[in-house]
Protein backbone atom coordinates (compact mmCIF):
# COMPACT_ATOMS: atom_id res chain seq x y z
CA UNK A 1 0.00 0.00 0.00
CA UNK A 2 1.10 3.54 -0.70
CA UNK A 3 2.43 5.46 2.28
CA UNK A 4 2.94 8.68 0.32
CA UNK A 5 1.08 11.34 2.36
CA UNK A 6 0.91 13.88 -0.48
CA UNK A 7 -2.69 13.05 -1.45
CA UNK A 8 -4.02 13.13 2.12
CA UNK A 9 -7.26 15.10 2.27
CA UNK A 10 -7.64 15.47 -1.50
CA UNK A 11 -10.79 14.22 -3.22
CA UNK A 12 -9.26 11.64 -5.54
CA UNK A 13 -12.32 9.95 -7.11
CA UNK A 14 -16.06 10.41 -7.56
CA UNK A 15 -18.60 7.61 -7.95
CA UNK A 16 -22.16 8.02 -9.15
CA UNK A 17 -24.54 5.61 -7.44
CA UNK A 18 -27.49 5.48 -9.82
CA UNK A 19 -30.57 3.49 -10.77
CA UNK A 20 -29.91 3.83 -14.52
CA UNK A 21 -26.29 3.57 -15.60
CA UNK A 22 -27.01 3.86 -19.33
CA UNK A 23 -29.21 6.92 -18.83
CA UNK A 24 -26.61 8.52 -16.58
CA UNK A 25 -23.89 8.01 -19.18
CA UNK A 26 -25.88 9.77 -21.88
CA UNK A 27 -26.80 12.63 -19.54
CA UNK A 28 -23.33 13.45 -18.18
CA UNK A 29 -21.63 12.96 -21.53
CA UNK A 30 -23.87 15.74 -22.88
CA UNK A 31 -23.84 18.04 -19.82
CA UNK A 32 -20.24 17.68 -18.63
CA UNK A 33 -18.57 16.53 -21.84
CA UNK A 34 -17.27 13.35 -20.21
CA UNK A 35 -16.20 10.18 -21.92
CA UNK A 36 -16.45 6.67 -20.51
CA UNK A 37 -14.01 3.80 -20.34
CA UNK A 38 -14.43 0.23 -19.12
CA UNK A 39 -12.13 -1.31 -16.53
CA UNK A 40 -11.91 -4.87 -15.23
CA UNK A 41 -12.82 -8.33 -16.53
CA UNK A 42 -15.66 -8.71 -19.07
CA UNK A 43 -17.98 -10.32 -16.54
CA UNK A 44 -17.80 -7.34 -14.16
CA UNK A 45 -16.75 -4.24 -16.10
CA UNK A 46 -16.63 -1.03 -14.07
CA UNK A 47 -17.46 2.06 -16.12
CA UNK A 48 -15.14 5.01 -15.49
CA UNK A 49 -15.85 8.66 -16.26
CA UNK A 50 -13.06 10.39 -18.19
CA UNK A 51 -12.28 14.09 -18.64
CA UNK A 52 -9.68 15.01 -21.26
CA UNK A 53 -9.01 11.29 -21.59
CA UNK A 54 -8.14 10.90 -17.89
CA UNK A 55 -10.26 8.85 -15.44
CA UNK A 56 -11.91 11.00 -12.75
CA UNK A 57 -14.58 8.69 -11.34
CA UNK A 58 -17.02 5.97 -12.19
CA UNK A 59 -20.47 4.47 -11.96
CA UNK A 60 -20.89 2.46 -8.78
CA UNK A 61 -23.26 -0.43 -8.11
CA UNK A 62 -26.96 0.15 -8.70
CA UNK A 63 -28.52 1.89 -5.73
CA UNK A 64 -30.40 -0.57 -3.50
CA UNK A 65 -34.06 -0.14 -2.66
CA UNK A 66 -34.62 2.80 -0.32
CA UNK A 67 -31.35 4.61 -1.11
CA UNK A 68 -31.75 7.42 -3.65
CA UNK A 69 -29.19 7.93 -6.43
CA UNK A 70 -26.29 10.12 -5.28
CA UNK A 71 -22.67 11.06 -5.84
CA UNK A 72 -19.99 9.72 -3.47
CA UNK A 73 -16.63 11.45 -3.13
CA UNK A 74 -13.53 9.49 -2.10
CA UNK A 75 -11.01 11.38 0.04
CA UNK A 76 -7.40 10.24 0.02
CA UNK A 77 -5.59 8.91 3.06
CA UNK A 78 -2.16 7.26 3.19
CA UNK A 79 -3.28 5.16 6.21
CA UNK A 80 -6.86 3.99 5.90
CA UNK A 81 -6.77 1.89 9.06
CA UNK A 82 -5.75 4.89 11.17
CA UNK A 83 -8.33 7.17 9.53
CA UNK A 84 -11.17 4.67 10.03
CA UNK A 85 -10.12 4.07 13.64
CA UNK A 86 -10.01 7.81 14.36
CA UNK A 87 -13.41 8.72 12.88
CA UNK A 88 -15.63 7.24 15.66
CA UNK A 89 -13.51 8.84 18.39
CA UNK A 90 -14.24 12.33 17.02
CA UNK A 91 -17.96 11.95 16.36
CA UNK A 92 -18.12 10.03 13.09
CA UNK A 93 -19.39 6.56 12.21
CA UNK A 94 -17.99 3.70 10.15
CA UNK A 95 -20.67 2.52 7.71
CA UNK A 96 -18.40 0.10 5.84
CA UNK A 97 -14.95 -1.03 7.03
CA UNK A 98 -11.91 -0.97 4.73
CA UNK A 99 -12.51 -3.14 1.67
CA UNK A 100 -10.13 -4.00 -1.17
CA UNK A 101 -10.32 -2.95 -4.82
CA UNK A 102 -7.93 -5.45 -6.43
CA UNK A 103 -4.74 -3.82 -7.82
CA UNK A 104 -6.12 -0.35 -6.99
CA UNK A 105 -6.32 0.13 -3.23
CA UNK A 106 -8.77 0.05 -0.34
CA UNK A 107 -11.79 2.16 0.57
CA UNK A 108 -14.18 2.58 3.48
CA UNK A 109 -17.44 4.50 3.87
CA UNK A 110 -17.76 6.91 6.79
CA UNK A 111 -20.33 9.35 8.15
CA UNK A 112 -19.47 12.68 9.73
CA UNK A 113 -21.08 13.95 12.99
CA UNK A 114 -23.98 15.57 11.11
CA UNK A 115 -24.75 12.46 9.05
CA UNK A 116 -23.11 13.36 5.72
CA UNK A 117 -21.58 10.32 4.03
CA UNK A 118 -18.23 10.10 2.27
CA UNK A 119 -15.56 7.56 1.40
CA UNK A 120 -11.89 7.35 2.29
CA UNK A 121 -9.42 5.75 -0.09
CA UNK A 122 -5.84 4.48 0.17
CA UNK A 123 -4.09 3.87 -3.14
CA UNK A 124 -2.03 0.77 -3.75
CA UNK A 125 0.34 2.75 -5.98
CA UNK A 126 -0.34 6.22 -7.36
CA UNK A 127 -3.51 7.98 -6.26
CA UNK A 128 -5.90 9.19 -8.99
CA UNK A 129 -6.26 12.87 -9.76
CA UNK A 130 -3.71 15.64 -9.40
CA UNK A 131 -2.72 18.66 -7.40
CA UNK A 132 -3.49 22.20 -8.54
CA UNK A 133 -6.49 23.77 -10.29
CA UNK A 134 -9.12 21.59 -11.92
CA UNK A 135 -9.11 21.30 -15.69
CA UNK A 136 -12.30 21.55 -17.76
CA UNK A 137 -14.49 18.54 -17.08
CA UNK A 138 -12.96 17.86 -13.68
CA UNK A 139 -14.54 18.52 -10.31
CA UNK A 140 -13.41 21.96 -9.17
CA UNK A 141 -15.20 22.55 -5.86
CA UNK A 142 -16.83 20.53 -3.06
CA UNK A 143 -19.49 21.76 -0.67
CA UNK A 144 -20.85 20.40 2.59
CA UNK A 145 -24.37 21.14 3.80
CA UNK A 146 -24.29 20.42 7.52
CA UNK A 147 -25.88 21.20 10.87
CA UNK A 148 -22.77 22.67 12.52
CA UNK A 149 -19.93 24.14 10.48
CA UNK A 150 -17.70 24.46 13.54
CA UNK A 151 -18.06 20.77 14.41
CA UNK A 152 -17.66 19.83 10.74
CA UNK A 153 -14.38 21.70 10.28
CA UNK A 154 -13.07 20.26 13.53
CA UNK A 155 -13.95 16.71 12.39
CA UNK A 156 -12.49 16.97 8.89
CA UNK A 157 -9.54 18.95 10.18
CA UNK A 158 -8.59 16.12 12.51
CA UNK A 159 -9.12 13.48 9.83
CA UNK A 160 -7.48 15.23 6.88
CA UNK A 161 -5.78 18.42 8.03
CA UNK A 162 -8.29 20.80 6.42
CA UNK A 163 -8.19 24.34 7.77
CA UNK A 164 -10.30 27.49 7.77
CA UNK A 165 -9.62 29.78 4.82
CA UNK A 166 -12.27 32.46 5.40
CA UNK A 167 -15.90 33.00 6.40
CA UNK A 168 -18.41 34.80 4.18
CA UNK A 169 -21.56 36.44 5.56
CA UNK A 170 -24.63 35.28 3.64
CA UNK A 171 -27.07 37.40 5.61
CA UNK A 172 -30.20 35.50 6.73
CA UNK A 173 -28.71 32.24 5.39
CA UNK A 174 -25.81 32.45 7.86
CA UNK A 175 -22.11 31.89 7.25
CA UNK A 176 -20.48 30.27 4.25
CA UNK A 177 -17.20 28.78 5.44
CA UNK A 178 -14.42 28.26 2.92
CA UNK A 179 -11.93 25.58 3.91
CA UNK A 180 -8.48 24.84 2.61
CA UNK A 181 -6.04 22.02 2.09
CA UNK A 182 -2.34 22.90 2.17
CA UNK A 183 -3.39 26.58 2.25
CA UNK A 184 -5.32 26.28 -1.03
CA UNK A 185 -9.11 26.75 -1.04
CA UNK A 186 -10.89 23.50 -1.93
CA UNK A 187 -14.50 23.88 -0.87
CA UNK A 188 -17.13 25.37 1.38
CA UNK A 189 -19.57 24.40 4.09
CA UNK A 190 -22.72 25.97 5.47
CA UNK A 191 -25.40 25.27 8.04
CA UNK A 192 -28.66 24.04 6.53
CA UNK A 193 -31.24 26.82 6.82
CA UNK A 194 -34.84 26.08 7.75
CA UNK A 195 -35.80 27.09 4.21
CA UNK A 196 -33.68 24.23 2.83
CA UNK A 197 -35.42 20.88 3.45
CA UNK A 198 -32.41 18.65 2.84
CA UNK A 199 -30.26 16.20 4.80
CA UNK A 200 -26.58 16.85 5.55
CA UNK A 201 -24.68 15.92 2.40
CA UNK A 202 -21.84 16.69 0.03
CA UNK A 203 -22.25 18.49 -3.30
CA UNK A 204 -19.67 18.23 -6.08
CA UNK A 205 -19.10 20.93 -8.74
CA UNK A 206 -17.83 20.02 -12.20
CA UNK A 207 -16.02 22.69 -14.21
CA UNK A 208 -17.69 23.35 -17.57
CA UNK A 209 -16.70 25.65 -20.47
CA UNK A 210 -20.19 27.16 -20.92
CA UNK A 211 -22.46 27.22 -17.86
CA UNK A 212 -25.63 28.33 -19.65
CA UNK A 213 -25.23 25.69 -22.33
CA UNK A 214 -24.74 23.02 -19.64
CA UNK A 215 -27.84 24.20 -17.78
CA UNK A 216 -29.86 24.07 -21.00
CA UNK A 217 -28.70 20.48 -21.57
CA UNK A 218 -29.80 19.54 -18.04
CA UNK A 219 -33.35 20.72 -18.77
CA UNK A 220 -33.38 19.23 -22.26
CA UNK A 221 -32.33 15.78 -21.07
CA UNK A 222 -34.75 15.42 -18.15
CA UNK A 223 -32.73 16.81 -15.24
CA UNK A 224 -33.97 19.48 -12.84
CA UNK A 225 -32.32 22.83 -12.18
CA UNK A 226 -32.48 23.51 -8.42
CA UNK A 227 -30.42 26.72 -8.45
CA UNK A 228 -30.44 28.56 -11.81
CA UNK A 229 -27.16 29.95 -13.13
CA UNK A 230 -25.90 32.67 -10.81
CA UNK A 231 -22.79 34.79 -10.45
CA UNK A 232 -20.38 34.10 -7.60
CA UNK A 233 -16.98 35.64 -6.85
CA UNK A 234 -14.72 34.54 -9.68
CA UNK A 235 -17.30 32.71 -11.79
CA UNK A 236 -20.80 31.27 -12.14
CA UNK A 237 -22.58 28.15 -10.88
CA UNK A 238 -25.81 26.19 -11.03
CA UNK A 239 -27.15 23.28 -8.97
CA UNK A 240 -29.23 20.47 -10.42
CA UNK A 241 -30.34 16.87 -10.20
CA UNK A 242 -29.89 14.37 -13.00
CA UNK A 243 -32.88 12.44 -14.40
CA UNK A 244 -32.43 9.74 -11.76
CA UNK A 245 -32.38 12.30 -8.92
CA UNK A 246 -28.66 12.50 -8.04
CA UNK A 247 -27.69 16.06 -7.08
CA UNK A 248 -24.66 17.75 -8.64
CA UNK A 249 -23.48 21.26 -9.49
CA UNK A 250 -21.58 22.95 -12.30
CA UNK A 251 -19.00 25.72 -12.13
CA UNK A 252 -17.58 28.10 -14.71
CA UNK A 253 -14.57 30.31 -14.14
CA UNK A 254 -12.30 32.22 -16.53
CA UNK A 255 -9.14 30.50 -15.26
Amino acid sequence: MSTNPSYRGRFVWYDLMTSDAAGAQAFYQAVAGWGTEGWGPPESVYTMWTANGKPIGGIGPKTPEGIPPHWMGHIGTPDIEATVALAPTIGGKVLMPPSPIPTVGRFAILQDPSGATFSVFQAEAEAPGHEGPAELGEFSWVELATTDIDAALDFYGKLFGWTLSNDMDMGPLGTYRVFARNDEMMGGMYNIHESMPMPPSWMYYVRVPDLDAAAAKVAELGGTIMQPPMDIPGGRIFMATDPQGAAFAAHWSPM
